[in-house]
């Protein structure tokens, strides 16, 4: 299994933080992804647990499930298709520290070509790494 960590901290409480996550369509807003729709809604609410997300990237479409939240703690994600791997789960968990929020966000996956597993801890290590930073600037910017 891959694993890939990334981590960054936030000027925001938790809640803002959280908020953004659970809110995909602000995410092109904030991430270097491009669009976001949302192909399903989710088992009790519109993105809750269930809820299956598309986000285009140039020509990279990936389809993501969400499949576990903790309030203002934990958003999960797994991949349903997109990218040539298999197992993918993400975890971004949010603790509090400091009057704002770590982040890390964090995943493993198994890659269906054997010997792509260097290139995408690579590239998805990047893509991690930037969508923490990015999430804990725009939640500093949107705190109160």
């Amino acid at each position: 299994m891959v694993q890939i960590s990334a981590r960054a901290h936030a000027r925001a409480a938790p809640a803002v933080v959280y908020a953004l996550l659970r809110d995909g369509a602000s995410w092109p807003d904030w991430s270097p992804l491009g669009a976001f729709e949302l192909l399903r809604e989710g088992e009790t609410e519109r993105e809750g647990v269930g809820a299956l997300r598309l986000f285009r990237t140039g020509g990279v479409k990936s389809r993501e499930e969400i499949v576990e939240l903790v309030p203002d703690r934990r958003l999960s994600y797994e991949l349903r298709g997109g990218l040539p791997l298999r197992d993918y789960r993400a975890d971004v968990d949010l603790t509090p520290r400091d009057g704002g929020t770590d982040i890390h966000w964090h995943s493993g996956f198994e890659p269906k070509i054997p010997g792509t597993g260097w290139f995408y801890r690579w590239f998805l290590g990047r893509v991690l790494r930037r969508m923490a930073e990015t999430l804990a600037a725009r939640a500093g910017a949107a705190a109160p």
